[in-house]
């Protein structure tokens, strides 16, 4: 199951990427395309035929970002979350080996596992959402149920 969830700097993110591929990479790789096929004979063209890929790649991204940008819907904080796991929270999890884990509860179109963003279907955060500080839960993994314990609930970034 794909929500249609997302936070505002996320949506701002695929708007950016949209407006990036749109106006500066494609008007780029267009004309590296134009000269490439100034050369003559396109078929033994190596550059025209990277070019005419790239393009396909772009138009296909292009077209994904304005449909999904019709289709997502922005959950903005609200103070009445406050103390509570819900989208769009920072969340430290303990589990009994002590190890720690911070993530964010994100979008599907914002996961970064660098960043600690996960999203809102993953299992993780299915077991979390709703959850207090203190509050023990159970994650379904390949190898079995693991326990965590929620340590902290934030909405904004935790210190690095």
């Amino acid at each position: 199951m794909k929500s249609n969830l997302i936070t505002q700097a996320g949506k701002d993110a695929l708007r950016e990427e949209l407006e990036y591929l749109w106006k500066k990479k494609r008007p780029e790789v267009t004309q590296a395309v134009s000269e490439a096929a100034a050369l003559g004979d396109r078929s033994e063209n190596a550059e025209y035929k990277e070019g005419k890929r790239e393009l396909r790649s772009i138009d296909r991204r292009v077209r994904f970002l304005r449909k999904r940008l019709e289709v997502v819907k922005v959950v903005e904080y609200s103070p009445e979350q406050e103390g509570k796991a819900f989208f769009g929270a920072w969340i430290e999890l303990e589990n009994e080996q002590g190890d720690v884990l911070r993530c964010r509860i994100v979008g599907t179109d914002e996961i970064d596992t660098k960043k600690g963003h996960i999203t809102v279907d993953s299992p993780m955060a299915r077991a979390v959402l709703g959850k207090q500080v203190d509050d023990e839960i159970k994650v379904c993994t390949p190898t079995g149920d693991v326990v965590w314990w929620v340590n902290k609930i934030q909405y904004q970034s935790f210190e690095p």
